[in-house]
């Protein structure tokens, strides 16, 4: 009976794992914790990201591209948007850079880290990575646009002081950044779909899966559900570790952007991992819509809410870019737009963004 439960348990470790996500959650919340707890906190956040990955799986399998990566790309995005205004609402000054430097993580993780990997797994594993290219670029000028507007452009106004938009900039780029995901999105899911579902060598739109079953209409629920507790562990085990984190970045000297940088890491593993799976079964355009719909869904709509909650936070809010930066995230949007036009990648196309990232992290860590 005990080798029985045993094994029941581990069956569904899916469902185990965020429950005992969400409990640690609520009894480390707010508190101080040790090395001994942060190990286990760390062990039961990486269980929650596979979980996540599980059940998102499940979800996309029932609704079918590009519902599947939209539903994950929008759910961590919103939990890590509510992490990213917890944070600045705790920290004070000292965060005000926080939201710029998370989502320009999210940028060059999905757009070159999450690309890189997919399209050197997929052309590795099948000689080429084919994807489509209408549906691929026109995701990457939403990123192109929705960064430039709220990452770029605050270095270069005079309104006010600073990299700092002032109260009307910041409102026109909010409104601006929430009107093209919704178009983004209205194109991806209603008139445009067929742009955003996988294709053949040949050309052909792959319209459904082969490899199994649907689950039930209830199964996909449930798992719906479980995505979400998984989701609020993983973000909020997280922010329990992001002292631990700030202390070990402050005692190794390095730059306090680099937070910034692990808390995107940490919150893009469900889409990580996702993204590396269907690159694998030769589903490239869906670890496309899993890169750059992350990416998109980062700032569309961490931009808006930091922009309602600077109305009652008190410190600054930074969004612009150093000259670094900005000189990296122009490089990603020339590297990426030839990725995309052709719409077929050798690992040489995965090679050079994920030389971009190695760059990118090697300049947060030693500017």
């Amino acid at each position: 009976m005990i080798v029985g439960l045993l094994r029941s348990l581990l069956g569904g470790w899916t469902v185990v794992v965020p429950v005992i996500a969400v409990v640690l959650l609520a009894l480390t919340w707010g508190r101080a914790l040790p090395g001994a707890v942060v190990a286990l906190v760390t062990l039961v956040l990486a269980g929650s990201v596979l979980a996540a990955v599980h059940h998102a799986e499940v979800i996309a399998h029932r609704v079918g591209e590009p519902f599947g990566s939209l539903v994950l790309a929008v759910a961590v995005t919103i939990i890590e948007v509510a992490l990213i205004v917890t944070l600045m609402a705790d920290g004070g000054a000292k965060t005000a850079t926080l939201a710029r430097d998370t989502v320009f993580a999210a940028v060059m993780i999905t757009c070159n880290g999450v690309v890189g990997l997919s399209l050197l797994v997929a052309s590795l594993r099948h000689g080429i990575a084919v994807f489509n290219p209408e549906g691929t670029g026109s995701a990457l000028a939403t990123v192109a646009t929705l960064a430039t507007l709220s990452l770029v452009l605050p270095t270069f106004t005079t309104s006010k002081p600073g990299p700092e938009f002032s109260t009307a900039q910041l409102t026109f780029a909010a409104l601006s950044s929430l009107v093209l995901y919704a178009l983004f999105v209205t194109t991806q899911t209603v008139r445009h779909r067929d742009y955003f579902l996988p294709i053949t060598r040949q050309g052909e739109v792959i319209t459904a899966d082969d490899h199994a079953d649907a689950p039930s209409a209830r199964a996909a629920v449930f798992s719906l559900g479980m995505l979400g507790l998984a989701l609020v562990g993983v973000v909020g085990l997280a922010k329990g570790v992001s002292p631990t984190v700030e202390s070990g970045v402050t005692a190794a000297g390095l730059p306090q952007a680099v937070v910034g940088v692990v808390i995107a890491l940490l919150v893009l593993l469900p889409e990580t991992i996702a993204a590396l799976r269907s690159a694998r079964r030769d589903r490239v355009q869906t670890s496309l819509n899993l890169a750059l719909g992350s990416s998109m869904a980062s700032i569309g709509l961490t931009v808006p809410a930091v922009a309602l909650a600077s109305l009652w936070l008190s410190g600054p809010l930074v969004l612009g870019l150093g000259a670094l930066h900005m000189v990296l995230l122009a490089l990603t949007v020339v590297v990426s737009a030839l990725t995309v036009v052709p719409g077929r990648a050798t690992p040489l196309q995965g090679g050079v963004h994920l030389v971009l990232f190695a760059a990118y992290l090697e300049l947060a860590v030693n500017p």
